[in-house]
Parts: C-alpha cells; structure tokens; sequence
C-alpha cells in the first residue's frame, strides 16, 4: 500500500464514523501512524504530528457551521501540509545551474526536464555534459537534449570536467539558463568533492542543486546535509516520487533538515518535473482534484500535439477529431496522472493499464484511415475498408470493428452530453 492509499484509507474510517470522540481519534491516529511509518517517515516527527492532530481535534471546536468531521479533516490536511515543508516558486530569469548527486538518482534525465522547464518558459536553455566518469553519460544527455529540444554540449573523450564546464559556458552563452550535469559516485566522496569545486570555480553557478532519489527516504536528510556541507547546495529535487512508497518520508526528512525541496520528479517523460508545492502534494494524496494543474497540462498537450483549438471544440464527433484528442492525451502523461489531477487516484492500476494499451490501439487503427473514413465513419460500411485498415495498421479486422463499436458508444454520450442540458448540470455538480 502507497502512502496516498493508507492516508486515504485512514480519513475515510474517520469520516465515515458515526461518532467522532477521543476513541475514535486514538484509533485513527494509530492507522496514519502505520501509513507514516511505513512510508519511511522519521518515528519522532510522525509521533510529533499525532499527537497536534489528537491535541487540536479534542481541545478546539469547529467554527460555527462546519461538522466536526470536515473541521477535522482539515486540521489532518494542514499538518500533513506542514510536515511534508513549504513549496517553491522558480525565479523565472536567466540563471546558470550545476546538478549533483550520487549513482542512480535519476540526475542526467532530471537535467533534460529542467532545462525543459526554462525552456517551455520562455528561456531558452542548453545542457552541458561534465559527468567524465560514467561511460555513455555524453550520448545519454545529447539525446535526452534533442526529446527537450534544448541546446547540447560536451567534449568527448575528455576526462577534465571543469575544461568542459568552462568551454560549455562559452559555447552556450547565447542561452539564458545552462545546466551542468555533473559526474556521480556510489558515495560522496574527496575525489567527487574536489571535481565539483573544480567544476563550481570554472561555471560559476547561481543555483547548486543536489538531485535525490525518493526511494532514499529518510535517509534523505544525511545525504542533503552532507552534501551541503561539502559543496553548498541551493535546494533538492527529488526523483522518482511516483514510483516510491518512501516519497514521503524522504520530502518530511528533508523539510525537519531545512533543505529546500525545489522540484519534483513525477514520472518517465521529459515533461514529468514540477515545481514542489506542498498543499498540493498533500492534496494529490488524499485525492483532492487539481483542476488547475489538468487544465495547464491539457493546454500544454494540445500545444505540443499541433493541434488546432478549434479540432477539440468540434461539434460533431468523428474519427478525424477522435484522432485529434488521441494525440492530445499522449502528451498529457499517463492515465494514473490525469485521474489523480481528477482527484480519482484510486482506479486499479489493471484498468489503466488497459486503457492505455487500447489508446494506443485506437490511435494506430485511425492513423491508417483515409482523411474521408475519419470524416464519414458510415464509409466503413463498404466492403474492402476494414480490411485494408487492419493490414495498414497490423492489427485484426476484429480490433478495427471492436474499435468502431466502442467509439459509436462513446458518440452516443457526446450527443447525449450537447443535446441535454440537465445532464450536463448534473455531470458539472458530478465534477
């Protein structure tokens, strides 16, 4: 069990108690105390939060108007809000900025999404490749500099990560903000130290960034510390949190250890980094919609896809605007992500998966329809048609009538959907 599942299991026995009294609260402290704890989360912090939580639930009421529960709840959500540190909003300006940290923490990939980052801002950005000690590390970071679509340099061959670093700055000059990947060790150690001083004096950085995985937990807090005091470090980005269950423990680790948390890694993709923000980090684990979040991330997809606006707006659905909002969804991440900006984080991971494979599916079958049979599904009826789209798209003539059924199904909602304005207020009130 996630910590987002064990939190959410543990409100929803406190909501849904039929009285709420020092009993109840003891027992539901006991269930997050289990969550925390098993999410690597420091045992003294996690007693601290309990007891507040025990303290202001039974000796302070709610303000007039608002149930208990609700008044609760909420005093739950602001302290999960404080334990797990404050947020962080990006200085948008031009900057140069160094990665560091150790072997598999994800920091060659987390340079090509924060180079994105600036990028999709209006900064223009370039990657320089100063890891001399991994081999592949230059081809790694030249190709995830293309996905980005970000500027590139490096020296290969080199062993002198600071010649590089101090080349890279004039190469890149015309930039506004350049990235240093720098090289990792399996330890911080006087031979890693001595290279990033080295590397620091020659690209003079305005942001020193330690890049930690979330599996590290709690452990997060020592390597943040020390690497601080080795080097001096801006703050932390902190990767691979969707796939973590000590994600949690590592981000309260590093707030009790005052390390700014900067960023979060949130998946694969090159899109997948975002700037920390607690309150909704929280509110993503107890899944609270994110409206704001999904309607940034469909604008970014559409833009991405070159899609016009007008194609999402169609009245009529065909198979040529079907096709549009295929592509837009696959630059929107995965399926888990969108519904957890939905505030539906709980869909089995089977069902997802699924439904990912026949996006997929569909989006190979259309791609292989002439421009008039996405216009007009009725051609579809003519003999041959089917056929050739199966063969053109490798997949079965089963496949393609599966997909026509279930789009036809999917039609009749959308019609359902314009034509009935009570059913749209009631999917508004739904939502």
């Amino acid at each position: 069990m996630d910590l987002g599942e064990g939190l959410r299991m543990a409100i929803a026995r406190l909501t849904n108690a039929t009285i709420i009294d020092s009993k109840t609260i003891k027992e539901f402290n006991k269930a997050l105390q289990k969550t925390l704890l098993s999410a690597d989360v420091e045992v003294q912090l996690v007693f601290s939060l309990t007891k507040t939580i025990e303290e202001k639930a039974l000796k302070s009421k709610p303000p007039k108007g608002l149930p208990q529960r609700d008044y609760i709840t909420n005093i739950v959500y602001e302290e999960l809000v404080k334990l797990m540190g404050g947020s962080y909003t990006p200085e948008l300006k031009p900057k140069r900025i160094i990665l560091a940290g150790l072997y598999g923490s994800g920091k060659t990939t987390t340079a090509a999404k924060l180079a994105k980052f600036y990028q999709d801002r209006g900064f223009s950005a370039g990657l320089i490749c100063c890891d001399v000690s991994r081999p592949a590390a230059y081809e790694q970071l030249e190709t995830l500099a293309k996905q980005a679509n970000v500027a590139f340099f490096g020296i290969k061959g080199e062993s002198d990560a600071a010649k590089i670093a101090k080349e890279g700055v004039k190469a890149l000059s015309s930039k506004k903000v350049i990235i240093c990947d720098t090289s990792g060790r399996s330890a911080l150690d006087s031979g890693l130290v001595s290279e990033l001083v080295r590397v620091s004096k020659a690209f003079n950085p305005d942001e020193k960034i330690l890049v930690i995985s979330a599996d590290m937990g709690q452990t997060a807090s020592k390597q943040a510390s020390e690497f601080d005091k080795a080097i001096g470090i801006s703050g932390i980005i902190l990767t691979k949190t969707d796939g973590s269950a000590k994600g949690g423990g590592a981000l309260s680790a590093a707030s009790a250890a005052h390390a700014n948390v900067m960023f979060l890694g949130t998946g694969e993709k090159i899109g997948d980094l975002h700037p920390y923000n607690s309150a909704k980090f929280i509110g993503n684990l107890l899944g609270v919609p994110d409206i704001e979040a999904l309607s940034k991330t469909v604008e970014k997809a559409i833009a991405e896809a070159g899609i016009k606006p007008e194609e999402m707006e169609s009245e009529e659905l065909n198979f040529e605007t079907f096709y549009s909002q295929l592509k837009a969804m696959g630059k929107m991440g995965s399926l888990k992500s969108v519904f957890g900006m939905m505030g539906a984080p709980d869909v089995p991971k089977e069902m997802l998966e699924k439904g990912e494979d026949k996006l997929k599916l569909y989006h190979t079958i259309i791609s292989s329809m002439t421009k008039a049979e996405r216009q007009n599904e009725r051609l579809l009826h003519e003999p041959g048609r089917i056929q050739r789209i199966a063969r053109g798209s490798g997949t079965s003539e089963k496949d393609v009538r599966e997909m026509i059924s279930e789009f036809n199904k999917m039609k009749k909602i959308f019609n359902t959907f314009k034509n009935d304005r009570s059913f749209r207020k009631k999917f508004a009130k739904f939502i």
